[in-house]
This record gives C-alpha cells, structure tokens and sequence, in this order.
C-alpha cells in the first residue's frame, strides 16, 4: 500500500482507516477475514480446522519467548530503523508484537477490542531492547496467567471485535498468527540488518496457523 497510496483513499472512502482490507464497488471487508473476503467475492468458504485453544496459547507464548529473545539482542542504533516496506521502526515491531497479544486479554476481558489498541507506539521509556524485552516478560506474564483461569466456556464468547464478531477461539487464533507473523518479518529485517539472532527462528510454532502467504 505504501507503493499505491491511491489505495488509501479509496480505503477512507469506505470508512477503512487499516489494512489489510479487501473492497468491491461499495462494499468492504477489514481484516485478514477470509470467510469475509468470500462473503464478498460471492465464492465457497470452507474454513480449516482451527487449532485448540491450549495449543494455541502454548504457540503464541514460543512466538513472545522468541520475540523477547530477538529483540533484547537488537542493537541500539538499528531501533528506529524502518523498512521500506512499512513504516514502522524495528523499535514499535517489537513493542507490537507484545501489545497485539495483551490485547487479546483486554478484548476478551472487557468483550470488546477496538481498533485504537493495535496503533498504540512504543512508550518512551522502553530505550532500547533489553526494556521492550522486560515489557514482553510482563506481557507473557499477563497472557498466562489469564489462560490458567480461563474456562472452554470462555473461547465460545463472541467478542466485539474493530473488524466484525468473533468468537473468543477465533480471536485467539487470529492473535497468534498475527504475532507469528510480525516475528517472521523480524528475523528477515535482523538478517538485513547483519543482526545475528539469537535463536532460530522456532518455525515449528507456525505450524497449523493460517499464516499469510506474503511477508508484508
């Protein structure tokens, strides 16, 4: 999008302020929502069969032990680099991996995840990596410890999500490949970069996941 900003004006015509989005004529879908997409496009949907929910949040928390890992290593003078592809320094991909998946705990404790939470920056205060790694050791701690009290109950829930209803299950699987995701893009910027990571990248954890073909 970043090649084609005509695309965002036809996105703020329809109200949509994010991608990824998907429009025909008049009509939109927001969000990686295939079932939506099909909606649109008026084609067969059949969805794949989603992880459970414990396998789930065992995945997303090998994606923030790797994040925390990888970012701690960062150099300081590569955190406000951005790539062309985005702009977003490397600094706030990190930090946003970890507030993405805080805020799965926020929707599904206030039923409710707007928009607003996935724009929110890096504080100030997290200077350099080794701070956004405490800020991710805070966060897994959050996560799981919401998952060790949670109910099967809880995944039916439907939540009021910024891009349409969602069950809580799929809320979740949507957040961790939504993390999985950023953490490839991590591992390719650090390989630009010259950064060695510190871990390989845990592809294993990917598995199952409906992960987008394109990186960006």
């Amino acid at each position: 999008m970043q090649a084609h900003p005509e695309g965002y004006e036809e996105l703020a015509r329809l109200g949509i302020m994010r991608v990824p989005a998907l429009t025909v004529g008049d009509r939109a879908a927001q969000g990686w929502n295939p079932p939506a997409y099909a909606e649109l496009l008026s084609i067969p949907y059949s969805a794949t069969l989603k992880l459970a929910p414990a396998v789930l949040a065992q995945r997303l928390d090998i994606v923030l032990d790797t994040t925390q890992q990888l970012i701690r290593n960062v150099p300081d003078r590569h955190l406000d680099w951005r790539p062309p592809e985005r702009n977003r320094t490397f600094r706030n991909l990190g930090y946003h991996v970890f507030r993405l998946s805080l805020a799965f705990v926020d929707g599904m404790d206030l039923g409710e995840f707007p928009e607003s939470w996935l724009l929110d920056q890096a504080p100030a205060d997290l200077h350099d990596g080794a701070a956004i790694a405490r800020y991710g050791a805070l966060v897994r701690g959050r996560i799981s410890g919401w998952f060790e009290g949670a109910s099967p109950a809880e995944f039916e829930r439907i939540i009021k999500v910024y891009y349409g209803p969602q069950s809580g299950h799929d809320l979740l699987e949507r957040t961790t490949w939504h993390a999985a995701q950023h953490l490839r893009q991590l591992y390719v910027l650090c390989e630009r970069l010259g950064i060695m990571p510190p871990v390989p990248m845990p592809t294993d954890a990917f598995e199952g996941l409906p992960l987008p073909d394109a990186l960006w």
